[in-house]
């Protein structure tokens, strides 16, 4: 399942030479990303009650193109590998059908204690799309 989240780029977004900064489109991914969450009912609030956390253990970004003022970017997001206390996403940003920067992460999830724990199984059917 692949997750689309749209979004306008604001202007103390812009660097000096009026493009997105590379750093932002680092939070755009994570928005995206905790956007998909709790539209499939696994809002932060909600995995902070349960003493769950999702931790990003790793992460790569390539830039391929960079976006201006009010630009307006779709960020897609999709789960591409699963393991016991893990995850890993791929995400692409675009301006129409231009690619702008694309990214893989690798994610953890910790309980209470800070320790590595099973990802919940409701939660993987959730980003699945499952019932």
């Amino acid at each position: 399942m692949k997750h689309r989240a749209t979004l306008q780029v604001r202007f103390y977004e812009l660097d000096p030479y009026e493009h997105v900064n590379h750093s932002v489109y680092i939070q755009y991914f994570e928005a995206a990303r905790v956007q998909w969450l709790a539209e499939v009912g696994f809002p932060l609030s909600k995995l902070k009650a349960e003493g769950i956390q999702i931790v990003v253990v790793e992460l790569h970004t390539r830039y391929l193109g960079s976006a201006g003022p009010a630009d307006e970017l779709t960020v897609e997001t999709e789960l591409t590998g699963l393991r016991r206390a893990s995850m890993s996403f791929e995400q692409r940003i675009r301006r129409n059908d231009e690619v702008l920067v694309e990214q893989t992460i690798s994610a953890t999830c910790l309980g209470p204690t800070g320790r590595p724990i099973r990802v919940p199984k409701e939660l993987v059917e959730a980003l699945r799309g499952a019932s």
